[in-house]
């Protein structure tokens, strides 16, 4: 019987974000939480991160934060998760958070968020895993991100079929069954919830 999914997200850190966004965490949060999704992320309670932990929190999920020692006042660890890891670097975070995941969700963030999604997705390219990376685009705020990739590939410093390994999507809806498909863990999303 396959483990249930864990889907590590990638979000921002601060408050000063659209609320619109910070919606789009906490539908994101009790998505993952109602379909028995493990919910893997920075560890922080500030921000889209706070959003999308409180809410998969509040439906009842399984919720692991990855902090690095500096950042766990910074960013305010998050003692109410079921387990919150305190790593020694933004590094080993990264790369614990990558053991932890079976896929990769991208919600708006500012310049960590985009070193988390291009340090994950470069180490799909290299073949370093198959993991999905999936960009969650509900208000066009990613709209640079794709034409920043389509331009690289443009300009040949990436092959078109890397422009693919990142999946952009604009619904939240889409995001579960997106991952089961890729991933093969249709059995353990309960779709009847989505």
């Amino acid at each position: 019987m396959p483990h249930p999914l864990a889907v590590a997200v990638y979000c921002g850190s601060s408050d000063h974000g659209p609320d619109s966004h910070r919606r789009l965490a906490a539908a994101l949060g009790r998505t993952l939480a109602e379909a028995s999704v493990t919910l893997v992320y920075g560890g922080g309670r500030i921000g889209l991160m706070r959003a999308v932990a409180d809410a998969a929190i509040a439906a009842g999920g399984e919720v692991i934060g990855v902090i690095p020692t500096f950042l766990d006042r910074r960013e305010i660890g998050h003692h109410g998760v079921a387990r919150l890891e305190v790593v020694a670097s933004m590094h080993e975070r990264k790369a614990r958070m990558a053991e932890l995941s079976d896929a990769f969700v991208v919600l708006p963030g500012g310049l960590g968020t985009l070193d988390e999604a291009f340090e994950i997705v470069t180490w799909r390219q290299l073949g370093l895993h198959d993991k999905p990376v999936v960009v969650l685009d509900s208000d066009g705020y990613w709209g640079p991100l794709r034409a920043l990739v389509d331009a690289i590939v443009t300009n040949g410093y990436a092959r078109a079929e890397h422009g693919r390994l990142f999946t952009f999507l604009d619904r939240l809806e889409d995001v579960l069954p997106a991952l089961a498909a890729i991933t093969g863990h249709d059995q353990s999303v309960d779709r009847a919830r989505l």
